[in-house]
């Protein structure tokens, strides 16, 4: 099975300014790179803040909507992600537990299935 793991934003990585520090950087290279031994990633991307981005609304018949960030809920944004191989949810979430970083600067991952 395939599954969506996004990493939810926050305001510091909304920040025009946002980089992690590079051993930040350095161990999720780690775990990248472990993952991919595995044979467990499909593909992972950061993205960049929403500022650069755009939300397309849709309403009916009338001409779809075009909003250009940055977006204010920050709690409603993806600041990455991980398309992963694994065996269950419980075996993603499991996995997804180890992720470097996110512990002592707090953080949320939302992990979904995809549907194949």
């Amino acid at each position: 099975m395939r599954f969506l793991v996004m990493v939810k934003a926050s305001p510091e990585s909304e920040a025009a300014d946002f980089q992690p520090a590079a051993e930040e950087l350095a161990e999720m290279a780690r775990f990248n790179d472990r993952l991919a031994g595995e044979g467990r990633i499909v593909l992972t991307e950061g993205l960049t803040s929403s500022a650069e981005g755009a939300r397309v609304l849709f309403d009916g018949d009338v001409e779809p909507k075009v909003i250009d960030g940055p977006f204010a809920e920050t709690k409603e944004l993806v600041a990455g992600f991980w398309v992963l191989n694994g065996e269950s949810l419980e075996d993603v979430v499991a996995l997804m537990k180890e992720v470097p970083c996110l512990g002592p600067r707090g953080g949320v991952l939302e992990i979904r299935p995809i549907s194949e």
